[in-house]
């Protein structure tokens, strides 16, 4: 059952974070803002001082086109990076509302932001095919971790342990890379994904596998180590772009588009 409903955005609502401590989401949008709601007042726990507050405690203004994607700090929840379609990856002081980065970081829109575990540094994934490491600090560019005009880069992510990068690009691939070496040890194929910005995932609950959203309908489950696929679960009837691990069990949820509209939520064998 739907408990709440955030509303504010004037556009359609691209991607979501949650802060660590759960007590704040993040939502990026084509009106080309953030906004962060404080979502204590509608969940089991302490609630703010004034329920009848306004959920939506910041409009994070500064982005000159789309706002694709948004990244919670893993360290502080006062802390939000995003990308878009100008280009930018952007911080975001959450107390104050300020952008304290605006990063010129690629040629073509921004897919995806996202932290390393301890915060220090962010990867960017881009149309311009090519994926980027930052320090979040300084705004530096410490890394190219890819650096082609083609095939897109559709998502980006650090693995939970913080030694390697999930790349997906727009040629039906995701590549594991070691963050220290730069190397590309494995290549996860089988899906489709040649439009779409696929959303992928690690499960590390119950052994190490991929997990990815697929344009054919499918959400697939590779063994990390073997690459091969394990499962390829049917069910939706539009392409999935979107995925998400649960951090404690063996469990999938998945999102599919237009002729759908549904999420799934799956239990891992085993």
């Amino acid at each position: 059952a739907v408990i709440a409903s955030l509303r504010g955005h004037t556009q359609g609502v691209s991607d979501l974070s949650w802060s660590t401590d759960s007590n704040y989401l993040c939502s990026a949008s084509d009106d080309r803002t953030l906004r962060i709601w404080d979502i204590r007042s509608i969940l089991p726990g302490p609630k703010p001082a004034d329920p009848n507050a306004d959920r939506c405690i910041r409009v994070l203004k500064g982005h000159t086109n789309f706002v694709f994607s948004a990244n919670f700090n893993p360290q502080t929840s006062s802390q939000v990076a995003s990308g878009g379609f100008d280009c930018t990856v952007r911080i975001w002081d959450v107390s104050s509302g300020r952008c304290i980065r605006a990063i010129d970081a690629h040629s073509e829109p921004v897919t995806s932001v996202h932290f390393i575990r301890d915060g220090s540094i962010i990867v960017s994934g881009s149309h311009d095919g090519s994926c980027k490491i930052w320090d979040a600090g300084t705004g530096s560019c410490l890394k190219t971790v890819i650096d082609d005009k083609k095939p897109a880069v559709s998502c980006s992510m650090f693995s939970p342990n913080g030694k390697f990068i999930l790349v997906a690009t727009l040629d039906d691939s995701l590549k594991l890379c070691n963050y220290a070496t730069g190397k590309f040890l494995k290549v996860y194929s089988g899906h489709v994904n040649r439009v779409y910005c696929i959303q992928s995932a690690f499960s590390v609950t119950n052994g190490k596998y991929i997990v990815s959203g697929s344009e054919d309908k499918c959400v697939y489950i590779w063994d990390l180590q073997g690459k091969n696929i394990l499962q390829k679960m049917e069910g939706h009837t539009d392409a999935v772009i979107s995925v998400s691990c649960h951090p404690t069990e063996n469990k999938i949820a998945s999102g599919s588009l237009d002729n759908d509209k549904t999420v799934r939520l799956w239990v891992q064998d085993g």
